[in-house]
This record gives structure tokens, C-alpha cells and sequence, in this order.
């Protein structure tokens, strides 16, 4: 499951992201940077109101001397937040640095944020892990001069997140990031996407949050079971759009599914068609040794069934990208050589049925330099039904129940 990480900076910013269904509230000042630090106050101030119905996360700005810089981090773990951010400095003592904060990972939670746009030294990540830190998020330093995903194809950014996992670290993707962003970024299975320009109005970073931004992209983001026994739904927006009722918080979890409650297979819904028809791509693929070494042209035809949202008008929320598609066939083809035609059909319906509105995809896929013709697999996958489960990826945030026997 992946969590909606919100940036404000202020108590008022606060209520309106907490009212709009955001997971984790991160307090830093948009005013000052990339990672700017709010005043210790206005921390403990947020905390405060927030009054534990989510995690709340603190930006430290941190010296180069250990010994101030873990002072820093301690003073916001003292305040109550459930953990703390900084950015790893671009520099030789960044590997001194984690080493001094390994003890104080034993009891805070840390969290390094490496820059997209200064080449980030990702051989860092299992020195982290090592000195026991709780993860990495990869940002962007210079905030309008290109979204995370202008210096991070879809590919590298997949790389990073397993990378995380491999050694044990939770794995955020933040930077300038927009609501188009959102699904192409879902199919990675980052834990955390955080945002801030986005949420505000005019997408000026520097403005204040906007309840309707923040609607659009709790929407985008699929949901679950939160803190509290609380079913996360739809946003006020999005309720009053479509008219749905808020359900009721004595519920049976085994019914709960995504944001709303498991469908019956049998109720007649709208069914969009999105498709990607006649990509041909170079890839390195085939069994025998003489297809090693070089590329072949295969060709992808991809069709995806998407129940469509209640939605009206011209609206993020209608959409089912054909960049998920296309993205998903770019993540496979990054991990090297391929054997056969059939493991990358099985792995690209695989991604795209990650999304909670797919329902079913066809994935043709052919070598067009074997023969005369093509040669290839065509093959048909289905959503399963499902139960909600969280990811437990803070204290606080307990899984929910087993389905009932």
C-alpha cells in the first residue's frame, strides 16, 4: 500500500489535509527550500492538533558536524513525531554522518532524502540500511526546474524502490510531482509519495494548501484501512461529487477493499477500454545464446478494462493513463535481458493489475525478426477478489482485521 505523505506548515494547513484523507502529515516550510525546517514550536504545535489521528513527520536542517546535527534530530523526536527527515549532504563526510547517527537510528526513526537533480550517490542506500535507518526518499532540490520523474525515468525510480526493499528500507518518491504523476508512480510500490506544490493553489509551493487539490490526489492515491479503525474514503469532494455516503465505521473488514467496499462480481458497472496498440520496442530477449548480446523488435499490443469513477467533467479522477501501460513495459525491459516472450507478458499484466480499477488486461506480445511474420503469446489476466490490508509501515498504523472465518 502506498501512503499519501502531505508537507504544511502550519495547524491550519494541517486540519485541511487531515480533513481530506491525508496519511502522514510532514511538517516543513515551503517558504525555505526543498527541506526547510519549521520553528521546534510551530512542530509541537501540529503534533498537538493533530493529536495522534495521523503519523507526523518533522524536516531537521542538519550541520555537517555530527554533534549538532544529531541535537537537532533529537529535539524534533522529543516533540512527538513519528519520524524525521533531513537531506544526506552531496558530499565525502555524508558516510561519516550516517555512521554518527547509528545509534541515535536505534531510537528514531530516520528517514534520508537524496536529491534527483545533484546526482545522488545511491551506493549510500546500504550504508542506511546498515547503520539502521527507517528509509530513503528520493526528492528534488531545485523546485521548477523539472518533476521527479524529468530526472528519474519510470525505470530508475522502479530500480530505487526495490533497491530499498532489498535491504530493508521503506522507500518515499517526492519532487515536484503532479496529479498525472500519481499512477505512473503507484505501479513502483513505493510506500510514501509525498507532495506539496501540488496541494496548493495555483500549484505554487509557496501558497496556501488547497482542500480541492489535496481531494484530487487523495483520490488518485487507492486507500484502506488507517489508524484508528477508520475506513479511509473518498474525500469530502469527491463524496459530494458523487453523492456517496460515508460507511459507517463498524463494518466487516473482510468486505473492505481499496477505498470503498468489496463490489459484487455480478453488479453491472461502466467498463473503459484503454489500450496500447502496436509499440515496437528493441529488447534484449531469447532463449538461445545467439540472441544474447543484441536486440530483437518486439512488438506490444495492450488492452485494459478500467472501471470508470462517477466523476463528472474534465477530471484527473476519469483517467486510466496509457503512460501506466507503457511505463510498466519500460520497468520490465529495465532489468536486462529477457529469456521469454511469455515472462514478459505475465509481468506486465502483473503490474498493471496492481490498480484497484483494473479489472482485467490482454497482453499480446511478438518478436517480429524470428520469421517472415511474428511469432508470440497472447494472454488474458483477471483482478482477483481481494481484502483490504495496510502495509504497516508506521507504529500506529496497525494491519486490518483478518477476513472472519
Amino acid at each position: 500500500m502506498t501512503l499519501m505523505l502531505t508537507s504544511v506548515s502550519s495547524v491550519a494547513e494541517a486540519e485541511i489535509v487531515l480533513a481530506g484523507g491525508a496519511d502522514v502529515i510532514d511538517c516543513k516550510d515551503a517558504s525555505r527550500g526543498a527541506l526547510g525546517a519549521l520553528p521546534l514550536a510551530e512542530i509541537a504545535a501540529i503534533v498537538a492538533a493533530v493529536a495522534g489521528r495521523r503519523p507526523v513527520s518533522a524536516v531537521v536542517e542538519l550541520s555537517h558536524d555530527p554533534e549538532p546535527a544529531r541535537r537537532a534530530i533529537e529535539e524534533a523526536a522529543a516533540l512527538g513525531v513519528a519520524f524525521v527527515k533531513f537531506a544526506l549532504p552531496a558530499t565525502p563526510d555524508a558516510e561519516a554522518l550516517i555512521e554518527a547517527l547509528a545509534p541515535l537510528a536505534q531510537r528514531v526513526r530516520l528517514v534520508a532524502v537524496l536529491f534527483a537533480d545533484l546526482g545522488p550517490d545511491l551506493e549510500l542506500l546500504p550504508r542506511l540500511a546498515r547503520a539502521g535507518f527507517a528509509g530513503a526518499l528520493l526528492d528534488t532540490a531545485h523546485k521548477g526546474k523539472g518533476r521527479l520523474l524529468e530526472h528519474f525515468d519510470i525505470g530508475a525510480l522502479s530500480s530505487f524502490v526495490e533497491r530499498c526493499h532489498a535491504l530493508g528500507l521503506e522507500a518515499g518518491l517526492a519532487g515536484s510531482l503532479e496529479a498525472p504523476d500519481v499512477p505512473r508512480l503507484l505501479v513502483t510500490g513505493v510506500e510514501v509519495i509525498g507532495f506539496r506544490g501540488a496541494l496548493c493553489a495555483g500549484h505554487d509551493r509557496r501558497s496556501a494548501i488547497d482542500a480541492q487539490a489535496v481531494a484530487l490526489i487523495r483520490d488518485l492515491i487507492p486507500g484502506d484501512v488507517i489508524a484508528g479503525d477508520v475506513p479511509r474514503v473518498p474525500s469530502a469532494a469527491s463524496r459530494a461529487e458523487t453523492k456517496s455516503p460515508r460507511p459507517a465505521a463498524n463494518v466487516d473488514w473482510s468486505l473492505v477493499v481499496g477505498r470503498g467496499f468489496l463490489e459484487s462480481r455480478e453488479r453491472s458497472r461502466e467498463i473503459d477500454h484503454i489500450f496500447v496498440r502496436d509499440l515496437v520496442i528493441p529488447v534484449e530477449i531469447g532463449a538461445y545464446d545467439f540472441e544474447r548480446g543484441r536486440t530483437q523488435r518486439v512488438r506490444f499490443n495492450v488492452d485494459v478494462d478500467v472501471t470508470r469513477v462517477s466523476v463528472s467533467g474534465d477530471d484527473m479522477r476519469n483517467v486510466f493513463s496509457y503512460d501506466v501501460i507503457m511505463d510498466a513495459i519500460k520497468m520490465i525491459l529495465a532489468s536486462g535481458h529477457i529469456e521469454l516472450v511469455e515472462t514478459i507478458a505475465e509481468r506486465l499484466a502483473e503490474l498493471v493489475l496492481r490498480h484497484e480499477r483494473v479489472q482485467g488486461v490482454n497482453v499480446q506480445v511478438e518478436k517480429l525478426d524470428v520469421a517472415p511474420g511474428a511469432v508470440g503469446v497472447r494472454i488474458r489476466r483477471e483482478r482477483q477478489a481481494e481484502t483490504a490490508k495496510v502495509h504497516h509501515l508506521f507504529p500506529g498504523l496497525p494491519d486490518a482485521a483478518e477476513p472472519k472465518s
